[in-house]
């Protein structure tokens, strides 16, 4: 049996938006998953929780193999992330903005939200903005418009992408015909994942700043009882 026609008989609706990403992957394989998930980038309406596990089933149906399905769906989303991050870097903020305000469906305040994001949070906001819905399609703009150093933009996107996809191109892969449930515990999902890299960060910071105030302040440790003792 087809992918395309286990997916158009699959237990829940998953609309035409599935049909046609199936039908690429099945055409152009590898390619066809590149494809669909950089228009993510492009597109922010195509949510990349439908597509990705879609490229995982179509895996597990011999389209083609789960290495080539991680392998093409992150090559996709760091070719889509480049190409939004050179409008940003070409248009300039003004304009930026203004065209994002004629995509369909996508509201100029995404991307307001998304700028003040990436001000306050910088490098970790493109690691992390790949792992939330509009904000990983708008990242990349903000970054351009700032030139955020390209091979930093582009290191931080490719293994912020590749830990994303990996995950829901795996569980499209393992739970084959049930593919359609990824995408019901995505939001959660997101949430989880977002929580523990903001706590890892914070935790960073905190051992950052501790280092720096004894640096500063050599005596603090001999005053807190572990260096010698003076008669």
């Amino acid at each position: 049996m087809s992918v395309r026609l286990l997916v158009e008989n699959a237990p829940e609706p998953v609309g035409g938006l599935a049909d046609w990403a199936v039908g690429l992957m099945e055409s152009l394989g590898g390619v066809g998953a590149a494809l669909v998930v950089g228009l993510d980038n492009l597109f922010p309406p195509i949510p990349s929780e439908l597509v990705l596990p879609l490229a995982g089933f179509s895996a597990g149906r011999g389209v083609f193999s789960l290495a080539e399905a991680l392998i093409w769906t992150t090559v996709g989303s760091v070719v889509g992330a480049v190409v939004v991050y050179l409008v940003g870097a070409l248009l300039g903020r003004e304009r930026t903005r203004a065209l994002v305000g004629r995509i369909p469906l996508v509201k100029v305040s995404d991307f307001d939200r998304t700028e003040r994001w990436f001000a306050k949070h910088g490098a970790k906001a493109v690691f992390l903005g790949r792992m939330v819905p509009l904000f990983r399609s708008f990242i990349s703009l903000p970054a351009g418009v700032e030139r955020m150093h390209f091979a930093k933009f582009l290191a931080l996107t490719t293994v912020g992408s590749f830990l994303w996809n990996a995950v829901f191109v795996v569980a499209g892969y393992r739970l084959g015909e049930s593919w359609y449930l990824v995408e019901e515990y995505a939001g959660v999902f997101q949430k989880v994942v977002i929580g523990a890299v903001v706590l890892a960060v914070a935790l960073f910071v905190v051992v950052r700043v501790r280092s720096r105030r004894d640096e500063a302040d050599p005596g603090a440790s001999i005053g807190s009882g572990h260096g010698p003792r003076r008669r």
